[in-house]
């Protein structure tokens, strides 16, 4: 199948899915919820975008894939499927990612995973079945306090997994693969190109992008000094979720090994939005702690976090209109921003970020605030 280009050709996709996949879970014994958000709203302008590097490839978002919630033997549990070769290969490998990480013996500890309950391959249809995490609270609804710790907690447990020797390295490569400053530059340069196909007229992006890139260029010796580290290109709450005292990571698919700041970047990236508050924590703990180097490559990465995110913006400009077009004009706008000021090493005014947030809720569609809650909420 080729990528998913508009809403209503998502829409056609998922109602064809829903019919050929429900009676398969009936005969597994699942019976769905009757609303599932996680296939709703922006869900389709993952197709197609490149998600992130695996041994300096990259890694493609296939958006034919649904994930569902439902429940099996009064247990509520999770759902991904596909019978696209695309998504189906995702399912897999995050399977495999997952199946591996807890088999090192340099990572076994980084994290607790969903219990796998079933996974069925009905070709050529692929579906995995585990548990829900539930948790009492979601991340951001917890005191700063405790977000700082549980985040420290999660971002040193990747730290934790370095592959210092060519026996790690030779273990973890066909299904994780190793990204170092090279790679990491070479996909900087394709978000440029991207971001010039999509977005050409935009000269204040384009100013933006060349500066970065240059100060990523500049300093790819620091870059590559901190590779070699378990880290994960997605990593924000929504993927991350607290059981009692353990911390469950949801997302396999998007685990790799690279830059150590790579899962800082999009962390503190998202908090600029979602808790400025613990943003500046987590920001002065390295540069207060760590020293000027590797504050030097936590900025980097985050740099190079915000370059994805534009070019993923950019590549939307042809997949809406409407509101969903100009909310994609308006993060466009906020983000190169933001990459100019973390290539200064400058903050963005608190009532920039504020105004960006009050006018991103609004212009978000019933269906997409739905989706957004449920990724967020405590249960």
């Amino acid at each position: 199948m080729g990528a998913i280009e508009n809403q209503e050709a998502w829409e056609e996709y998922r109602a064809r899915e829903m019919h050929e996949v429900t009676p398969l879970l009936e005969e597994l014994g699942i019976v769905l919820d009757e609303a599932q958000v996680h296939i709703g709203g922006e869900r389709y302008l993952m197709s197609g975008h490149v998600l992130h590097l695996s041994g300096g490839r990259e890694r493609r978002g296939s958006s034919h894939k649904l994930v569902l919630t439902g429940h099996k033997d009064d247990e509520r549990v999770v759902v991904k499927t596909s019978a696209d070769p695309a998504g189906a290969d995702e399912i897999r490998h995050e399977r495999a990612a997952r199946d591996l990480l807890h088999k090192l013996d340099f990572a076994s500890r980084a994290f607790y995973s969903p219990r796998e309950i079933l996974f069925v391959e009905r070709n050529p249809r692929v579906l995995s079945v585990t548990e829900y995490i539930e948790q009492d609270k979601h991340f951001i609804e917890r005191p700063l306090e405790e977000q700082f710790f549980l985040a420290l907690r999660a971002l040193e447990a990747q730290e934790g997994a370095h592959a210092t020797t060519h026996a790690h390295a030779a273990s973890i490569q066909d299904v994780f693969g190793m990204t170092g400053a090279a790679e990491y530059l070479r996909a900087f340069e394709s978000f440029r190109q991207r971001i010039t196909v999509h977005d050409r007229d935009n000269h204040e992006l384009a100013d933006a992008f060349e500066k970065a890139g240059a100060f990523l260029r500049e300093h790819r010796t620091i870059i590559e000094r901190y590779c070699g580290f378990l880290t994960h290109h997605d990593f924000f709450p929504h993927n991350l979720r607290v059981r009692g005292r353990e911390l469950y990571l949801l997302d396999y698919s998007a685990v790799y090994f690279g830059n150590k700041y790579e899962s800082w970047a999009r962390f503190l990236n998202y908090m600029l939005q979602f808790s400025p508050a613990l943003e500046k924590s987590l920001t002065a703990y390295v540069r207060d702690n760590r020293g000027p180097q590797e504050y030097l490559c936590l900025r980097l990465m985050r740099v190079y976090k915000i370059g994805f995110l534009l070019q993923f913006y950019a590549g939307n400009l042809p997949k809406t209109s409407g509101n969903l077009h100009a909310l994609v004009r308006m993060r466009i706008a906020f983000w190169t921003k933001a990459l100019m000021a973390m290539t200064n090493d400058a903050v963005i005014p608190q009532e920039d970020v504020d105004r960006f947030i009050r006018e991103q809720e609004v212009l978000r569609s019933h269906e997409e605030r739905a989706r957004q809650r449920e990724v967020s909420s405590s249960s």
